[in-house]
């Protein structure tokens, strides 16, 4: 097709046959991965994670195929409907939300259990898009023309600290400050901003649970408490280590297999991965990684709207957070935080919040030259 060809509305088998085929199959690969290291995790059985995993994936799939579908037009029309629907589904957690491990962040649809938190990475993603798709940059670079969309984003950060959830809070403040800079707000508000955080940090402590404390503190010194807080990262550097070259074999890791290391099917299963697959293994999941994330930005590069650039820009930057908080957590350069490895992790909400994204990222690309009024950065 041509490049004016686009400009028009395209037909349901032009969307189709749109789909950037590499991108799906990057993540076709990450999930047949992940499903076999469940496989292995269970023993070399189906049951009980591989299988429900699939599953998931399946519906996910479907779900991707039907966002990348939808209108673009639809999304920013709906846009802020969406943050608010989302929004009182927070506010509905901290009222009468499921309790489990500690924390209340979840609603029980008896089908499935809901964490709302996750369906808030996207639509403070699209709620920012739609809010500065209309803002000139001079509204952008005042004080006043910010002060909306930062309210917007503190209140259900806010809302998920409560619960508590401080990795998933400082994901959407980061994606949060990602878009602020790339519409351009000055850097002198950003350092501003951060200079008042480090001078918040020794009050911020005081308000942080016990564990969370201790997560910090673990970070700093593994050793000081081995059997304890510090045994999750001890064990998963034991088992990285292990992993060697080239692994240990397929269903043949020690540490994972025999229980030292925790959470193999969650939070560490990259550790239980790489010490089956070895540094070969691991090398090979993060660079089909990092080629999702180079492929979403340069989707976001040759987008013409502006709406369009935004939300992949957010999307895939919050996917980005998930890869890199992961991975720097079980390598022990981040404290240990419940941030799962998309497409490889065992999660049911976290699944499908992943695919919606890529679903809505795709349709962004295929609809990259319909016009939304604003085509550009800087464009007033």
């Amino acid at each position: 097709m041509y490049q004016s060809d686009f400009k028009r509305e395209l037909s349901l088998k032009e969307k189709l046959l749109s789909i950037n085929l590499t991108y799906v199959l990057c993540i076709l690969l990450l999930t047949a991965i992940g499903i076999l290291t469940l496989y292995s995790a269970a023993g070399g059985s189906m049951t009980p994670w591989a299988k429900n995993q699939l599953l998931r994936f399946l519906a996910a799939f479907v779900l991707m195929i039907v966002f990348a579908l939808i209108d673009v037009k639809v999304y920013l029309k709906y846009s802020y409907l969406a943050y608010f629907a989302v929004l009182a589904l927070l506010i509905a957690v901290e009222a009468f939300g499921h309790i489990g491990m500690g924390a209340q962040r979840w609603i029980d649809l008896k089908i499935f259990k809901l964490q709302p938190s996750e369906l808030m990475k996207i639509s403070m993603v699209l709620f920012l898009a739609k809010y500065f798709q209309t803002s000139t940059l001079a509204q952008i670079r005042s004080i006043r023309g910010i002060i909306a969309p930062i309210l917007m984003a503190l209140f259900p950060t806010f809302l998920i600290i409560l619960q508590p959830d401080l990795g998933t809070a400082l994901m959407l403040l980061f994606t949060t400050v990602v878009i602020f800079f790339c519409v351009g707000v000055q850097i002198w508000k950003f350092c501003a901003v951060g200079g008042l955080a480090v001078g918040a940090m020794p009050i911020a402590w005081h308000f942080l649970h016990d564990y969370q404390k201790n997560r910090v503190l673990t970070f700093l010194n593994p050793e000081r408490d081995p059997l304890g807080s510090g045994y999750h990262i001890i064990q998963s550097k034991i088992a990285l280590g292990s992993g060697g070259i080239f692994g240990k074999g397929f269903l043949s890791g020690t540490q994972s297999h025999l229980n030292f290391l925790p959470e193999k099917h969650t939070d560490f299963i990259f550790t239980m991965l790489s010490e089956e697959f070895g540094l070969i293994g691991g090398t090979f999941v993060i660079l089909l990684e990092l080629a999702l994330i180079i492929y979403g930005y340069l989707f976001a590069y040759r987008i013409t709207s502006y709406y369009g650039k935004l939300v992949v820009i957010g999307l895939n930057t919050n996917y980005f957070l998930y890869v890199f908080i992961n991975i720097a957590m079980v390598l022990g350069l981040l404290p240990v935080v419940g941030i799962p490895l998309p497409l490889i992790s065992y999660g049911g909400t976290a699944m499908l919040s992943v695919m919606a994204s890529f679903g809505i990222i795709l349709s962004m690309d295929i609809n990259r030259h319909i016009n939304l009024g604003r085509q550009s950065f800087g464009d007033d």
